[in-house]
């Protein structure tokens, strides 16, 4: 017999890939003009689409990618972030199935966590996509950030065990801005983006300090290992236009991987964790 807690699982993996195929229309609507509202069409062949060729990951398969009416493709875009949001949907219950038993505080951080990480999804491809961070995402991600950590650090924690990390904590944010906008302001922008520095002020107010930084760094090596590996790959191809260090790679992403792996497992890269 399938227990509560499976039950449960897996409903929450069904209710991300459906949040997922929504994420997939924000992405491809935000900022051009068009509503989120109404009904989905093929892009090629503006073919309205039946609620069968909507069923999120399956319907994808089932037409082999492709649109069941002119037969273009459809990208891999689809099922990868419906398949993404509901393996990140069923890591929160995950992490938060100690807090099962209280149905209220565990609905709050579950809720507060599944919107901060569908927000982090949109800017993760929308990045790769278009090159740019929409600041109305980063903001509002930093702003439930903040409000977050506010509500577990005085609501939650006894005022008298309290520390100085703590405090840091609810400063990570801003800490973690400014050297991007020092690296931002000296370069002119030519070294990285302000978007990127904004994007860090909801991480550090998320992970705190010490695994907001071991974030961080792990975003520069996964950036670097991937830069090298791109490149590499590029120089084997001997395209005509061949990829140079002047080529714009979006940091966001790498950011946005290095969050998840702090959020999901507290890995304390540096061993910061020793002197607090």
């Amino acid at each position: 017999m399938i227990s509560i807690e499976i039950f449960n699982l897996i409903f929450i993996f069904i209710l991300g890939t459906i949040i997922g195929s929504f994420l997939n229309v924000v992405i491809y609507r935000f900022n051009t003009g068009r509503t989120i509202g109404g009904r989905s069409k093929c892009m090629s062949c503006g073919y309205q689409l039946r609620w069968y060729d909507l069923v999120p990951v399956f319907s994808w398969i089932f037409n082999l990618g492709k649109c069941r009416k002119c037969g273009s493709k459809i990208s891999w875009q689809y099922p990868l972030v419906e398949l993404g949001t509901g393996v990140v949907f069923a890591g929160l219950f995950l992490k938060y199935l100690d807090l099962f038993a209280y149905p209220l505080i565990f609905n709050i951080f579950f809720i507060f966590n599944a919107l901060i990480f569908s927000i982090l999804i949109v800017i993760f491809v929308y990045d790769i996509r278009h090159k740019i961070i929409p600041n109305e995402l980063s903001y509002t991600f930093a702003l439930l950030a903040l409000a977050q950590t506010i509500v577990t650090i005085f609501f939650f924690d006894k005022p008298e065990t309290l520390q100085l990390i703590n405090y840091l904590d609810l400063f990570a944010g801003l800490i973690f801005f400014f050297p991007f906008w020092a690296l931002w302001f000296f370069s002119r922008g030519r070294w990285i983006g302000l978007g990127d520095g904004k994007l860090v002020l909801g991480i550090g107010w998320t992970l705190g300090l010490v695994y907001g930084v071991s974030a961080l760094v792990l975003a520069f090596w996964i950036g670097a290992i991937f830069s090298v590996v791109f490149l590499l790959i590029d120089r084997l191809k001997s395209r005509k236009e061949n990829i140079t260090m002047k080529t714009e790679i979006p940091f966001a992403p790498f950011l946005i991987l290095g969050f998840l792996i702090e959020f999901f497992w507290k890995i304390d890269v540096i061993g910061l964790n020793l002197f607090f």
